[in-house]
């Protein structure tokens, strides 16, 4: 989030009345009393968030998408209460300002936190870097080992969520939103659904989870330069945080992780970058993980069916949305095709697996 590209003019009908806003914060947020202006960032297929500039002063605020959402989805409160809880035991976890809990302010539970700037991965690597052999390695070094920085905070200390039948209670989860979700039938997903109920494996003790680990959920530091080390500035999306099965994030990492000769269903789940040469392959980024954590990852197969899936269920339920006309965003017209085709993908996996 380093250069004007990355945010923008607020996209039709997603505006926030910058007005009552301001009235909210006046008082609450420093800066504001001397003028706020809202800008969007347009990545992300699901929350809302939008830069605010009061004072000369930057914030970051947070909220869920238009239209109904799904039980317990996008639950601001508990993103804001997750942040405030990790972020003094790991401080790539943003700090969090104020949430306000009445819908009548901009329409929807927010909560404002705190900007943090850096170098955000989406779709390509930027022209700086694109003649550096040895960028995409930093990166996924950096990546992982944050990762593993992640899984060794304290849980003790976190508090957050119950650790006992963490993992079924994410598959059973994940299997009633995409119920909810349905748009057709895909008998291939009711067999993925079975798979996964009767093949839970013993989860290792619990970690901190972010649930939603990923390339472009991460910042790396403003100062990353081709001839150092680089490091993650942020984490973001903390909204499904919780403790559990440290297996569920790097399973999220295999699905996320595309590598050349994926079929283009899995290459283009969120980005080709991974793909490129000289970054590393899903194997080298478990191989670092294991060695760095020193944590049993031979079942890891049951956990990258579950992310794939885990994928095609967030997917069903931006379909679901536009398919409602809850939302106009015409990037979401064929994510029904994607949702088949991470389908069969998850299916394969299993097949392999066993």
């Amino acid at each position: 989030m380093t250069t004007p590209s990355d945010f923008a003019p607020v996209r039709e009908g997603e505006q926030i009345d910058a007005q009552a806003l301001a009235g909210y914060l006046r008082g609450k947020l420093e800066g504001v009393e001397q003028g706020l202006a809202v800008r969007q960032f347009p990545g992300g297929h699901s929350n809302l968030t939008y830069l605010l500039e009061a004072g000369g002063r930057e914030y970051v605020l947070r909220r869920p998408p238009l239209g109904p959402v799904a039980p317990k989805a996008h639950d601001m409160a508990r993103e804001f209460s997750v942040l405030g809880a990790v972020h003094p035991f790991f401080q790539q976890a943003p700090r969090v300002f104020l949430l306000c809990e009445d819908p009548a302010v901009i329409g929807a539970i927010f909560f404002v936190m705190e900007r943090r700037r850096g170098l955000v991965l989406r779709r390509e690597v930027p022209a700086e870097y694109a003649d550096d052999p040895g960028f995409g390695s930093r990166v996924s070094e950096a990546f992982v080992d944050c990762l593993a920085a992640l899984h060794a905070v304290d849980v003790n200390r976190v508090m957050l969520g119950k650790p006992a039948g963490f993992l079924e209670r994410q598959v059973n989860g994940w299997a009633e939103r995409f119920e909810r979700a349905q748009t057709e039938t895909l008998p291939q997903m009711d067999q993925l659904i079975r798979w996964l109920r009767e093949r839970l494996p013993e989860s290792p003790a619990p970690t901190l989870v972010h649930n939603d680990y990923k390339l472009d959920n991460i910042m790396l530091d403003a100062s990353w330069a081709p001839t150092g080390q680089g490091r993650v500035e942020a984490v973001l999306d903390w909204e499904m945080a919780t403790v559990g099965d440290p297996l569920v994030d790097l399973g999220c990492v295999m699905c996320y992780w595309p590598e050349a000769g994926d079929p283009p269903a899995r290459r283009d789940a969120l980005s080709a970058i991974t793909t490129l040469p000289g970054w590393f392959t899903r194997a080298q980024l478990v191989e670092r993980y294991a060695r760095i954590t020193g944590r049993d990852v031979s079942g890891l197969g049951y956990y990258e069916v579950f992310g794939i899936f885990k994928i095609a269920v967030v997917l069903q339920q931006i379909y679901f949305r536009y398919h409602r006309g809850q939302t106009r965003d015409e990037r979401f017209r064929n994510f029904d095709e994607r949702v088949r085709g991470l389908v069969e993908i998850a299916a394969g996996v299993a097949e392999r697996t066993g």
